[in-house]
């Protein structure tokens, strides 16, 4: 009995032993698996600089017509690809055909008009040199007494009206030069119209954001689709404590949400010269007396360094990069 009751003491007294090197030891490990844990994430601070508020951005074109009238003919379904100068849209061509034909008419008209105004206009000088010659001969003849003073104040009159006609004839042909101008330019304009019902493709890309449709009467601005082109990047709104030491060329892992096992190489490319506040449509009034220091987001614009074409990487997309600052 004794000796069980020995034995007791000491599984007991080995057990104290080990539960007071636990109490030790467990916190000891605990407290430097955290001091390990803040001092890379301290590091990864200093080295990298991440944030979520980021998204994918891209070159996207609206198209809108110039011209007004019905679609009689659409070559585009949404998001297909298209290849800059395809033809995408025409617009009825008939009315601007019509209005350029009666312009080149109302031109015609006044090319006839002008040649009948220059031949006018050399009629009045002729008129004019010979009532002038008259004038001089019978003003020459008045001051010697041959002629009677009638004969001269009637060269005198028709030198006047010869003067008068010969101004107004060269007014005249003014005038249809002009007209003849601004019909040329009218003409110009037209031919600029009918060219204007064809919409062709001014860039590569596909077709989005559709609201057309053959049939549809269209109005002048009025949006009708637009394309994204496949070049894409990404803009992150960075916090302004975050940009200090931020430089293009930086190295940037990329990460999009539609891809979470992939992280795309990237690099800065620019940094924004004002903030988000700053260059919106009403930008804050800080001279107030309720001001309260807000930190301020600073758009950086990073690009994809690898290819992506085999990745569906859209503008809007979410994305989260880190930036390689040290």
């Amino acid at each position: 009995m004794e000796e069980k009751a020995v034995e007791t003491l000491i599984k007991e007294e080995d057990k104290r032993h080990i539960y007071e090197k636990k109490r030790v030891i467990v916190p000891a490990v605990t407290a430097l698996i955290l001091l390990i844990f803040g001092l890379i994430v301290s590091l990864n601070s200093i080295f990298y600089k991440s944030t979520d508020d980021a998204f994918v951005e891209g070159h996207i074109i609206t198209i809108a017509p110039r011209v007004f009238g019905p679609v009689i003919k659409l070559n585009i379904e949404d998001n297909q690809e298209v290849k800059k100068g395809d033809l995408l849209i025409v617009i009825d061509p008939n009315d601007y055909i019509t209005k350029l034909k009666q312009s080149k008419a109302r031109l015609l008209e006044a090319k006839s008009s002008l040649t009948n105004a220059r031949n006018e206009v050399i009629k009045t000088s002729s008129e004019l040199n010979f009532a002038k010659n008259d004038y001089i001969r019978y003003s020459k003849m008045n001051q010697k007494g041959i002629s009677s003073i009638q004969d001269y104040e009637s060269a005198k009159n028709k030198l006047t009206v010869a003067q008068s006609n010969a101004h107004s004839a060269k007014a005249k042909k003014e005038e249809i030069e002009a007209g003849i101008k601004k019909l040329q330019a009218q003409i110009e304009q037209d031919e600029l119209n009918l060219s204007y019902t064809k919409i062709y493709a001014p860039q590569d890309g596909k077709i989005t954001h559709r609201t057309v449709e053959e049939g549809n009467y269209v109005q002048v601005a009025q949006p009708l689709f637009a394309i994204a082109k496949n070049d894409v990047w990404v803009v992150a709104n960075f916090k302004e404590t975050q940009v200090g030491n931020m430089k293009k060329g930086q190295k940037v892992k990329i990460k999009i949400d539609a891809y979470p096992s992939k992280k795309f190489k990237g690099e800065v490319d620019s940094i924004q010269m004002a903030s988000g506040a700053k260059a919106s449509l009403f930008p804050p009034e800080n001279a107030v007396g309720s001001y309260v220091k807000i930190v301020q987001r600073i758009p950086v614009k990073i690009k994809f360094t690898e290819d992506i074409s085999n990745y569906n990487i859209i503008p809007g997309m979410s994305a989260v990069p880190v930036v390689k600052v040290k």
